[in-house]
């Protein structure tokens, strides 16, 4: 593979999960995506004694960001970590959330420009007031011929392009959904890692889901009592969930005219939010049974249902989600749900030759990369000045502290409050030398745009828009540039992350 991967280090050691009963309902094997050729995952997950590893995403264009697949790769990790442990088998989940209803999210991507920008590529906008419909239900149209085509001309002409392609193009078609391109697309990339993905818009898994949400209904005033107090001190403890709870908000969607509309208490019955319609729970209870699909969790109900329908032992999560993870707790205990354990994914960058290139040109480490803007331009400039120049600003520098000092010192004798002026004039001074620098650097600058924008090039590959990475680029460039290595490799980096950061990853009990 032609690349670096750089892992983020882990802040804390992560404790290891705990064994529980295995098993799954073999009907909730008609929710999972298997791609041809993969016929073992469902075998996998129908052995008596399986546990599983999970983790979960809302669609994505072309799979959305990067760490939408380290989230895959990571569950991968953590599950032959734990299998190799217990010596019982554990499989990997993805939980593909296509019953989800951002579109926001869901109808952009953003890969490398061969100029060295960010090519940020929008299907179409959905307006605030439209209805929310679920990505499941939502057609992909023919903006989608447009957004394959940007996306080609932009990968390079050699390597694993066409693969790349034709990967994406055998999904992401006209008349496909959001939600059914994401899982076709993610399902295939990965289950040569042996991760099962469930689509928990399958109308099978919604059956088997119902129960519990309708459980959350019947006990969301005693479900959000806890929540409120607790969403406050994780907020003053510099923690917070970023989840609103309370205002009589439940943890369940209905879809209804206004698309997925969040079910609010309303006395002993219930609202939608949007579509302000009232139902009560005999309402409720008849549409779980003739209409499961209308019923989808919010974020803090997901993996909720998840650990009631999987034997999971661990969840792997993104920041954002172990922040509001930490909120969950009370929903475990009021459901009566085993509660798995919260897991960090994998974190890193894909250096690719071109930015490593830069970096050896000038010295560069991936924190200056990371730097702001200009940072490594100005020091770049600055050690272009030529040696007369900054021996004699240093000179005047220092000639002009020590001189200065003594008509400080000097001054004082005559008038104590001299020394003010005095010390004001020092300051103008040296301020008139920095200009002096900056001026020289500007023009440096100016002599040396091919070479500062190779570093604005590598910067733009390290720090898009100066964002992380795996928040903005999508996976499809480096599949392109290298195949399933690329896979491969984060695979690896992740299961020795795993090793180190998992309390007793190397023992067996």
């Amino acid at each position: 593979m032609s690349l670096q991967l750089v892992t983020t280090p882990l802040r804390e050691r992560v404790p290891m999960p705990a064994p529980r009963g295995g098993g799954v309902d073999p009907r909730l094997l008609e929710a999972a995506v298997v791609p041809v050729g993969h016929p073992e995952l469902r075998a996998r997950l129908l052995q008596p004694d399986v546990l599983v590893v999970t983790t979960g995403q809302q669609p994505g264009l072309f799979t959305g960001p990067l760490y939408t697949i380290y989230k895959a790769v990571s569950t991968a990790a953590v599950a032959r970590h734990l299998e190799e442990r217990w010596q019982r088998p554990v499989v990997p989940v993805f939980w593909l959330a296509t019953d989800d209803h951002d579109f926001a999210e869901a109808n952009r991507a953003a890969w490398p420009a061969p100029d060295g920008g960010v090519r940020h590529v929008t299907l179409r906008e959905r307006a605030a007031d439209a209805v929310m419909t679920p990505m499941y239900r939502e057609v992909l149209g023919a903006d989608i011929v447009t957004a394959l085509a940007a996306l080609r001309s932009d990968l390079p002409g050699d390597g694993f392009a066409e693969e790349t392609m034709a990967w994406l193009e055998r999904h992401y078609r006209p008349e496909a959904t959001v939600g059914s391109a994401y899982a076709g697309a993610l399902a295939e990339l990965v289950a040569p890692l042996g991760v099962v993905c469930l689509d928990a818009g399958c109308r099978s898994l919604k059956q088997l889901a119902a129960p519990v949400m309708m459980r959350a209904l019947a006990q969301a005033q005693s479900i959000e009592a806890p929540l409120v107090p607790l969403a406050a001190e994780l907020a003053r403890q510099g923690e917070d969930p970023g989840v609103a709870v309370g205002d009589g908000a439940t943890l369940v969607f209905l879809e209804g005219p206004q698309g997925r509309d969040r079910l609010v208490r309303a006395g002993s019955d219930f609202r939608d939010r949007r579509g302000g319609q009232t139902h009560t729970m005999a309402d409720l209870a008849a549409i779980a049974a003739s209409e499961p699909e209308r019923l989808s969790p919010n974020v803090l109900l997901r993996p909720v249902v998840e650990s009631a329908l999987l034997p999971t032992v661990a969840y792997i999560a993104g920041p954002g989600e172990l922040n509001y993870l930490a909120l969950t707790p009370p929903v475990y205990a009021a459901l009566g749900v085993d509660r798995q354990l919260p897991v960090a994914r994998w974190s890193g960058l894909a250096i690719e030759p071109r930015v490593e290139r830069v970096m050896a040109k000038f010295s560069l480490t991936v924190d200056d990369l990371r730097a702001p803007d200009g940072v490594i331009e100005g020091r770049i400039a600055r050690s272009q000045l030529p040696e007369s120049a900054t021996s004699t600003i240093a000179r005047l520098r220092q000639a002009l502290e020590e001189e200065y000092g003594s008509l400080a010192a000097a001054a004082v004798t005559i008038d104590p409050t001299l020394e003010k002026t005095v010390q004001g004039a020092r300051g103008n001074a040296l301020r008139g030398v920095e200009e002096i620098e900056k001026k020289l650097v500007q023009h440096l600058k100016k002599r040396s745009e091919t070479e500062l924008g190779q570093v604005a090039r590598a910067r733009n590959l390290v720090r898009p828009d100066g964002k992380p990475q795996e928040r903005v680029f999508t996976v499809a460039p480096f599949l392109a540039r290298n195949g399933r290595a690329f896979l491969d490799a984060v695979l690896a980096e992740a299961h020795a992350w795993y090793a180190g950061a998992l309390e007793g990853a190397g023992a067996r009990s």
